[in-house]
């Protein structure tokens, strides 16, 4: 039950019915609109708050917050997709963010250059040269980033990582449809990985800097002209 008007909630916070500052009904009022108990409500709240969307003040009323301000990057998968829709403008901002923090990545993993790394790029790119589904090409693409983000030794990229995951994966079946063979070749990856493997952070990083432009670019044009491509 908490589930349910967790959900319903969060869902008139994102999408602006709920403006910051403005107060919930009571526990007592939204126990009786959700046909619930009042610890059900309660234990919604302390969910909403856990996430940034509400703030529970003891024996006060709740208000919302301002998401943008006060949320993290837990609520990226939620903000993505606005009633079953890719929401254009956050993946465009989640494009812009890989395209900046893939290339410190990519050029932090070729200054530290960890002897384990090696061999799970080559198996990734074993696995792009020879899939033909895009769906499964796009899937062990994020794998090869996720060993690229681990052989940059940075916690707090690995988390980031986690969250861009978390929000991409559910639009990987929307973006795949539009990609070609021309889309799937492992060309870029295959540059990424020698740079990182040869110790070149210079070069890593302006591989990477290369394959994720054009990524971002075509993905960009799928979204917004998604008619013109085959």
């Amino acid at each position: 039950m908490p589930e349910e008007v967790f959900e319903q909630i969060a869902t008139d916070v994102l999408s602006g019915e709920l403006r910051p500052g403005e107060a919930l009904p009571s526990e007592r009022k939204l126990a009786e609109v959700f046909g619930v108990s009042r610890p059900a409500v309660r234990e919604a709240l302390k969910r909403l708050s856990a996430a940034g969307l509400v703030e529970v003040r003891h024996g006060d009323v709740t208000t919302v917050r301002d998401f943008r301000r006060h949320a993290s990057l837990d609520l990226l998968p939620r903000v993505l997709f606005r009633n079953g829709e890719l929401d254009v403008w956050v993946f465009r901002s989640m494009l812009e963010a890989r395209l900046r923090n893939g290339t410190k990545v990519a050029e932090l993993a070729a200054e530290r250059r960890q002897p384990e790394l090696v061999e799970l790029l080559k198996d990734s790119l074993r696995k792009l040269e020879i899939e033909t589904d895009p769906v499964e090409w796009q899937r062990h693409a994020l794998t090869f980033w996720e060993h690229t983000v681990d052989g940059a030794g940075s916690i707090v990229f690995r988390l980031m990582f986690n969250a861009f995951r978390a929000a991409f994966e559910p639009a990987v079946t929307v973006l795949g449809a539009g990609m070609t063979a021309e889309d799937m070749r492992p060309d870029g990856y295959r540059e990424v990985a020698d740079a990182i493997c040869s110790g070149d952070p210079c070069q890593a990083r302006k591989a990477a800097e290369d394959l994720l432009e054009a990524a971002n670019t075509r993905l960009m044009a799928e979204l917004d002209n998604p008619g013109d491509r085959p």
